[in-house]
């Protein structure tokens, strides 16, 4: 059996070619897929931070408003939606769970959420004796 000749394998370097380009193409997807995931993971954090702050500082400071009503109120400007809320009036610590949307993706079609806790907690300062 005889190599074949140059004229003969002219077409295989296409195959290859068309093949690594695929390969390239996919893994930028996929980059491009971690990369909204983890911004949205970041959203979700600060809207999480947020409704605790918000929670623990209307615990601290009571102005007469529902610390989870203001945590929800926190979370949706920030583009998520609070799931729950464990801010009593008289604790000491706000401990929030919040939902947000990941965009669409290019790999993974459909729709995907992610979750983020925070907590904040009421520090008051230690009360003086005068003396």
């Amino acid at each position: 059996m005889r190599p074949p000749s140059p004229r003969e394998q002219r077409g295989s370097v296409s195959i290859v070619l068309a093949a690594g380009l695929g390969a390239a193409l996919v893994m930028t997807m996929g980059v491009a897929d971690v990369a909204t995931v983890l911004a949205a993971r970041s959203s979700a954090r600060t809207a999480a931070d947020a409704a605790a702050l918000a929670a623990a500082q209307e615990m601290a400071f009571a102005t007469g408003a529902d610390p989870a009503e203001l945590a929800a109120a926190y979370a949706d400007r920030n583009g998520a939606e609070l799931t729950s809320c464990t801010c009593a009036a008289g604790a000491l610590a706000a401990t929030v769970e919040v939902r947000a949307p990941v965009r669409d993706l290019l790999l993974l079609p459909g729709d995907r959420v992610v979750v983020a806790r925070a907590r904040a907690v009421v520090d008051l300062p230690a009360p003086t004796s005068a003396g």
